[in-house]
């Protein structure tokens, strides 16, 4: 009777330790994000997000079925999901120009907060009545999302307790975490529209988007490499006496840095960004040569009135701040908030053409312009 049970013992550790090897599937490429990875097998994927949500201590592993696939019993995923899906739900306006690169806008049925889209293709549709108007984020409504049917939901947490997607996930609509905005590096964040590609099975022309900004990218900064100097740079808003700047290791800064300019910060490293205090502020960057991305100000007068100590930065007195926050689409969203994680390139582009505007002669900005 022992060896029996030692016996019996010894085939259900076996079981759980073969419970699934990844050893036969084909790796999808992923060269700078680091939250997800993908394996094609014959017939399904399996689609890993390692990041959630920021110091997740948990991954969840996504089954991506084709019609008539055939998935061995052993294989074990958080949720299923049939694909090429037909219709979707995303939450954050970043997941949209993926969708829309890879020609499957379409597709779109519903999202929270319409008025901060600002993809043209995708307005379209909304003023044609074919994306639904699901709430806000913090209260999407469930009884809308759900007569929607969609074939899933793309969705973001700050941390694994949501009532809502746990409401949706109960009426068998998976929800799938994307952690896109936990990257730290622009090329990382813009290589997650291999996710997406994978929910429509067009991993190919995924993969050959990305290069594309890939190699967009890196010419860039090779481009900016031929510039003489390297002018100071400082970035950041006041928001309730404090001031913050983003961390020397954050996306935001690396774009600086790529762009062959010297970012105030860029020895601190973090997550998010640093609060100062104003005068901390002014001490070190009063004679920073740019200013970019001082917060929600649309022009100088607005900034003045906020403060008229805004007079003591160079950038200021010379006129060199440069914001996002008047490229707007037509329902007044910020572009950059929207684009900017997927196309990267564009906004270094935009960056060397304000620090070295003789690189780039003629050059039109898609997201920062000068305050006006």
């Amino acid at each position: 009777m022992l060896l029996c049970l030692v016996l019996i013992s010894s085939c259900k550790n076996e079981e759980s330790k073969t419970v699934y090897s990844n050893s036969n599937g084909e790796v999808v490429p992923v060269e700078y994000a680091k939250g997800f990875e993908i394996k094609q097998f014959e017939g399904y994927k399996l689609l890993v997000v390692n990041d959630p949500w920021p110091k997740a201590d948990k991954s969840f592993t996504y089954l991506l079925v084709e019609k008539g696939a055939n998935i061995p019993t052993e294989v074990q995923y958080d949720q299923k999901v049939d694909i090429p899906v037909q219709k979707i739900v995303v939450t954050s306006t970043t997941h949209i120009p993926s969708i829309e690169i890879l020609n499957e806008e379409q597709s779109l049925v519903g999202f929270p907060g319409l008025d901060y889209i600002s993809s043209n293709k995708v307005r379209t549709r909304i003023s044609k009545g074919l994306v639904t108007e699901l709430g806000q984020n913090e209260s999407i409504n469930t009884e809308i999302l759900i007569s929607l049917d969609p074939d899933l939901v793309i969705g973001f947490a700050i941390d694994g307790n949501n009532k809502t997607f746990n409401t949706i996930q109960k009426s068998g609509i998976p929800v799938i975490y994307n952690g896109d905005w936990t990257e730290e590096s622009p090329l990382g964040k813009a290589e997650w529209i291999k996710f997406f590609g994978a929910f429509y099975d067009k991993d190919e022309l995924a993969s050959l988007k990305f290069n594309e900004i890939r190699d967009s990218y890196l010419e860039s900064i090779e481009l900016a490499k031929d510039a003489n100097i390297s002018p100071t740079v400082l970035s950041g808003s006041m928001y309730k006496d404090q001031w913050y700047v983003p961390y020397g290791n954050s996306w935001q800064a690396q774009f600086i840095q790529d762009a062959n300019a010297n970012y105030i910060y860029k020895d601190t490293k973090g997550s998010g960004s640093i609060a100062l205090s104003f005068e901390s502020v002014l001490d070190k960057s009063k004679d920073a040569a740019y200013w970019v991305a001082p917060g929600q100000f649309q022009s100088f007068q607005q900034l003045l009135e906020t403060s008229s100590h805004y007079k003591q930065f160079k950038a200021v007195h010379d006129k060199k701040v440069f914001t996002y926050s008047n490229s707007l689409g037509t329902s007044g969203g910020v572009l950059y908030y929207e684009l900017a994680p997927t196309r990267p390139d564009l906004v270094l582009k935009d960056l060397i053409s304000i620090f070295h505007p003789e690189l780039l002669p003629d050059y039109q900005p898609t997201f920062f312009k000068v305050l006006q």
